[in-house]
């Protein structure tokens, strides 16, 4: 059976019948890994592509991602991106920083602007190498995070309570874009398509329910439409949240440390996806034996239920390799 078709066969029936799948979150460590570093990681496909591989190979992972860092789109609407060797790209200049720059703001075709296209790039690549037998997750942000991304966290998230205008005006404009990423992933081969958000764990439920939740759910239903899955990605405590999503009909929803897996499903049912949801730090520090011991802890408990192995968020850079491979070990049924 190919990893497509246990994925399949974990949507379809509610359980994987030779193992449980193994996702975890790679990008600094899987750049690293390959010797080479994240600035080169996030600003050329052919690294990327060259880790997700090797993972792959060196960790059995079930999944591979063209995740990277937030500023892709930020890059296609106009932002200056620095990258740096050891950590994640920093934007350098802010795009909006009034309501004529929102009227203004122009959506940019993510066929033509660079970090877009490389994206899409590496899922062309990745599907083609692959031939159909792993899936692959393409990356968008979602429309707060964007937001976030182009005027600034403190600023949008004042601009909620204070000018909703300015924010409904812009998060819809990023919507249109992430919209466009989607579908030109999905069109590269993408079967999955992650959606970045995490700036929503940082709301109450009120404002995420008002500002949030339907351009949410707008994504979701054009990507559904479109024939792929979804995977929504809200890292940190979400707890208030989870009621918000039950019309999302989501196909996998990251849950990070201090969500708990069983409230999580007696809130949302058995049909969604949970990835999730062990503490990286925990990853990195533990034995390679005590991290075998944990995750069979999760396989045994979750083995026949719609369960993807993972950390809560992004595995460390600094987690041995033997960790990782000790996770995958632990997925055999």
């Amino acid at each position: 059976m190919t990893k497509t078709e246990m994925f399949h066969q974990l949507i379809e029936s509610g359980k994987s019948s030779e193992k449980v799948l193994f996702r975890p979150i790679l990008m600094q460590f899987a750049a690293e890994y390959i010797g080479s570093n994240y600035g080169q990681f996030a600003s050329d496909y052919n690294v990327l592509v060259e880790a997700n591989l090797r993972c792959l190979d060196d960790f059995d992972i079930d999944m591979l991602g063209l995740i990277s860092d937030p500023y892709r789109e930020t890059s296609a609407f106009g932002a200056g991106i620095q990258y740096i060797p050891n950590g994640v790209p920093r934007c350098i200049n802010l795009v909006v920083n009034s309501m004529d720059d929102v009227i203004n703001l122009k959506n940019p075709d993510v066929y033509k602007e660079k970090r877009t296209l490389d994206r899409i790039k590496a899922g062309e690549v990745l599907s083609k190498k692959t031939q159909g037998n792993v899936p692959i997750i393409g990356w968008i942000e979602g429309p707060l995070a964007e937001a976030c991304d182009l005027t600034g966290i403190e600023n949008m998230l004042m601009q909620l309570m204070m000018d909703p205008d300015f924010a409904y005006r812009l998060m819809d404009k990023c919507v249109i874009t992430a919209k466009d990423f989607a579908r030109a992933q999905i069109e590269a081969g993408c079967e999955i398509i992650g959606m970045g958000d995490a700036i929503c764990s940082q709301i109450d439920v009120d404002t995420y329910n008002m500002f949030v939740r339907d351009r949410h759910q707008e994504i979701i239903d054009f990507i559904h439409e479109l024939g792929g899955k979804v995977k929504l990605h809200i890292c940190g405590d979400t707890i208030q949240l989870l009621p918000s999503y039950k019309n999302f009909n989501l196909d996998i929803l990251d849950l990070d440390w201090q969500v708990e897996i069983d409230y999580a499903r007696s809130v949302l049912g058995e049909n969604v996806i949970f990835a999730g949801n062990i503490n990286p730090v925990d990853i990195q520090n533990k034995t390679r034996d005590e991290v075998f011991e944990l995750c069979q802890t999760y396989v045994n408990k979750y083995k026949n239920e719609r369960f993807i192995l993972s950390a809560g968020c992004e595995i460390t850079a600094l987690t041995p390799p033997e960790n990782l491979k000790a996770m995958n070990e632990a997925t055999v049924l």
